[in-house]
């Protein structure tokens, strides 16, 4: 069976929003409508989208704002359909992160051919031959053997501490919230008990310390989570 593609919709006008679900569930994929910049955080937060449709004029936060947010921690592909048609505006958004840009009013069969071109996109990326090694600084994960080196030096890493760090480093600009690690590490819901993960994170930065104490490879976000120190 395949997997549902679930489609997140931010556009605060009540008519245009369903239109846009309307055209997500005849392409058979799962639309789910946000009506502010605000309510859009909340779902981000909450589960991993395959797309998201956003507009720019948002009551709560601006779509440039979550733009910005999004794109520090997530790869999803970001469509903006908006009524600012100015060049200028189409640029910033495509250089601050966005996939597409599509003006208002438009077209309802440009919009389902777009979405469709921005799936394939990301699903043609995501099904790039997995690396037999991940590198970061003086860090040589060898992936198949699972051996860890740092600084030349073998760590011995508990099997939670080895998923972490390669989580980290297979997305080393996005910043991991303590519910993202330990429901993608632990395969567990989080319920919000933050003391499992910060101690196997004190440990790895331990580990990784003891074998370098010159570099700092995991830095804290603060409020937000984890990500690798570039």
């Amino acid at each position: 069976m395949e997997q549902q593609i679930n489609i997140l919709v931010v556009e605060d006008d009540n008519d245009i929003n369903q239109l846009l679900c309307r055209i997500i569930k005849k392409s058979n994929y799962l639309p789910q409508p946000a009506y502010s910049g605000t309510e859009a955080m909340l779902y981000l937060e909450k589960q991993e989208w395959d797309l998201m449709l956003l507009d720019l004029m948002l009551p709560g936060m601006s779509g440039e704002k979550i733009l910005e947010k999004v794109n520090a921690y997530s790869n999803v592909p970001i469509i903006i359909i908006s009524a600012k048609g100015e060049q200028q505006t189409k640029i910033n958004s495509l250089r601050s992160g966005a996939d597409d840009y599509i003006t208002k009013p438009f077209d309802v069969e440009e919009v389902s051919a777009r979405i469709d071109s921005n799936l394939r996109r990301s699903k043609r990326a995501n099904t790039i031959p997995r690396k037999k090694e991940l590198t970061h600084k003086d860090i040589l994960i060898d992936l198949e053997s699972k051996n860890v080196q740092v600084n030349s030096i073998m760590l011995t890493l508990t099997a939670r501490e080895y998923a972490i760090l390669v989580l980290l480093l297979t997305s080393p600009k996005k910043v991991f919230s303590k519910s993202n690690l330990f429901e993608s590490v632990w395969n567990e819901t989080f319920h919000g008990d933050d003391n499992t993960v910060n101690v196997h994170m004190s440990n790895l930065r331990n580990k990784l310390a003891r074998a370098n104490p010159d570099e700092e490879y995991i830095e804290t976000i603060w409020g937000m989570g984890y990500r690798i120190k570039s």
